[in-house]
């Protein structure tokens, strides 16, 4: 096809306002701030890979066009395409789902094409630490949790409403193999399965368990340590105290997009706080106590968190009128909390019980694998 020379001009200069407009423009916007243009950090750094990764990256992130359309292209994009981006999935009636908590159910592992030994097992680990354990004379008790989507996988997409078995199998697996070697686990699959047709145990907006379920698993897991023989049940030394508050659920704020929550109510949650009995003060975990206990986001969730002493932790003391002490690390209780252990053995001191929390994603994304961690020399007893 034969352009006339006008037409090929404009097609040229067209091209090169696309290709020049966007700089040209972020130059003149940066001038006027009397900044420097980001271009020119390019011509004063020695181009290797780190640099030209951190270049790119820095002009993504401080991109005037960036910041103007991003927000509203991805808004256009929820909105047309329910797609909520890199982090979250939109499920059904309002529940939103963490994408990495998904792709753990739906990926094959380890990936085709490479060797299962180049990914951490989390069975050495989880071995180690509870023989280092007994040594001590202290009962380890791990608790995996589950997904929201192994749970609720009908929220996530109706193909799965009518599913008979459950669609964790590589969790199975690896919960068989910690039976297989005589590891006390806690199994909140099969207890929350049971009860969440009358009991919401996660919350809509969230990847962690909702107040009901929390408090369920506190319970549950408070009446295991005394039927084992384990623990026994304190004096009275905490009370309850009814909090009600709002809040988005975290995988909502992860959109980082305000005109995406706004087509969203936040979550109004009702929980109990708990106080200790003689000054009415908010639960704190005691370090000397007899039962620590190790986690993550979901140990944080209420009790770091708004309203505070209100998660896990604090109504598993309540639960046994006794105190507790914690070591809580966000998408680190694969590895970190056992490391920072391992740093501060004197907080095994007077311990008979350990109740290790772990998110069921981190089998395989947990933040440091599955590294072996040895205890050092027990403390004194």
């Amino acid at each position: 096809m034969h352009l006339s020379r006008p037409k090929m001009l404009f097609l040229s200069m067209s091209f090169l306002l696309v290709i020049f407009g966007a700089p040209i423009t972020q130059s003149i916007i940066e001038l006027a701030r009397r900044e420097r243009p980001q271009w020119i950090d390019i011509l004063l750094q020695s181009p290797t890979a780190s640099n030209l990764r951190r270049f790119e990256n820095d002009l993504e992130r401080l991109s005037w066009f960036s910041q103007k359309l991003q927000p509203v292209m991805r808004y256009l994009q929820f909105v047309v395409l329910k797609d909520a981006g890199e982090k979250a999935i939109l499920g059904k009636n309002g529940w939103f789902f963490y994408k990495t908590g998904v792709r753990y159910l739906t990926e094959p592992w380890p990936p085709r094409g490479h060797s299962p030994q180049k990914y951490d097992d989390p069975l050495p680990a989880i071995l180690r630490f509870r023989d280092d354990l007994l040594k001590r004379g202290i009962q380890l008790l791990v608790i995996p949790a589950p997904n929201k989507s192994s749970i609720y996988p009908e929220k996530l997409t109706s193909r799965a409403e009518n599913t008979s078995h459950p669609i964790y199998a590589h969790t199975i697996r690896v919960m068989d193999q910690l039976r297989a070697n005589k590891v006390d686990m806690f199994d909140l699959f099969d207890l929350y399965s049971s009860r969440k047709s009358h009991l919401r145990c996660y919350l809509p907006q969230d990847t962690h368990w909702s107040p009901e379920g929390m408090h369920l698993a506190a319970r549950t897991v408070a009446e295991t340590l005394v039927n084992r023989g384990w623990i026994t049940e304190g004096n009275n030394q905490f009370d309850l105290k009814p909090v009600t508050f709002a809040r988005y659920g975290d995988i909502l704020r992860m959109l980082s997009n305000p005109r995406i929550e706004r087509r969203y109510s936040p979550e109004e949650l009702h929980c109990t706080q708990v106080v200790r009995s003689q000054d009415g003060e908010p639960f704190s975990p005691t370090l000397n106590a007899e039962i620590l206990v190790l986690g993550d986001s979901f140990l944080r969730i209420y009790e770091q968190d708004e309203p505070k002493s209100a998660g896990f932790t604090a109504h598993l003391a309540y639960e046994l009128q006794r105190p507790i002490a914690a070591i809580i690390s966000d998408g680190g209780a694969s590895t970190v909390v056992r490391q920072q252990l391992s740093r501060k053995p004197d907080l095994l001191t007077n311990k008979k019980v350990v109740i290790w929390e772990f998110v069921e994603r981190d089998i395989r994304y947990g933040l440091d694998g599955w590294k072996v961690i040895p205890l050092s020399q027990s403390p004194a007893i």
